[in-house]
């Protein structure tokens, strides 16, 4: 490990690969058990008894203090929110679930936003741009590029569709820690950041808002991120495995 990257042995890439395959699996089970009328709390106890099922623990439960099985962010909400009793579902809201998953020495982490009804014309323009600018990432993120190619496809396509790009939050390395260097952000800074090289892991994971790119921190539970405006945002997050050809997408849906 360097202060600028993680270069993980074949060994740690299967036991990586293993976990952000379950890792995806229960993204999407979770997503397709979401109903209107569960609370919030709901959804996390379910997160919960689907992680088990993997042999696996959540990631995130416990880890520096968080209370939940998974992140639950509900419209303004951008990241980091908590599954309570008091916060119902409604068929009018759209849900970010942000689940990491540790197993057998490695770790997934994969994050995507749904809406359950028919969504407004501004919903849907902030769900198909971030998918969009997701993939536009993870399409930069290939041996002899740097951070900086990512950052600037991420924040090209959420300029495109209108949308405002979280700075206080950005992506990252993971593999065998839930955060590894380096930051991965989804806007263009200073400097081109890490080299990209075979046997790195990388979150892409584009935050994008319907408004401003400003964000606060709640008073009370020191955690849920919300927009400053009250506009919706939207989170979709892949590991992506940098090999010496095409990267490989490690949390996308596996089909038999």
């Amino acid at each position: 490990m360097s202060r600028d990257q993680v270069i993980h042995t074949p060994e740690e890439i299967a036991r990586i690969r293993l976990a952000a395959a379950v890792t995806a699996q229960v993204r999407d089970e979770i997503a397709a058990q979401a109903r209107p009328g569960m609370t919030t709390f709901d959804l996390d106890q379910l997160a919960g008894e689907l992680i088990r099922a993997t042999g696996g623990k959540s990631a995130f439960l416990g880890y520096r203090g968080y209370p939940g099985n998974i992140c639950i962010s509900v419209n303004d909400e951008v990241v980091h929110g908590i599954g309570t009793p008091d916060r119902i579902l409604l068929d009018t809201d759209i849900v970010s679930i942000d689940v990491g998953i540790e197993l057998d020495g490695g770790i997934g982490d994969t994050a995507l936003t749904f809406g359950f009804g028919e969504l407004t014309p501004d919903l849907k323009r902030l769900l198909h741009g971030t998918k969009e600018a997701l993939m536009a990432g993870i399409k930069q993120a290939k041996r002899g590029n740097c951070i900086r190619d990512i950052s600037q496809a991420v924040e090209s396509t959420a300029k495109r569709h209108r949308l405002g790009v979280v700075r206080e939050y950005v992506g990252h390395g993971c593999g065998v820690k839930l955060h590894e260097p380096p930051e991965v952000p989804n806007f263009v800074g200073f400097g081109r950041g890490a080299l990209l090289v075979p046997g790195m892991v990388i979150c892409i994971e584009p935050m994008l808002n319907l408004g401003t790119h400003k964000v606060t921190t709640d008073s009370h539970d020191h955690w849920t991120v919300r927009t400053r405006d009250g506009a919706c945002a939207a989170h979709f997050e892949h590991m992506v495995l940098i090999t010496e050809n095409e990267s490989e997408i490690l949390t996308w849906p596996k089909t038999t």
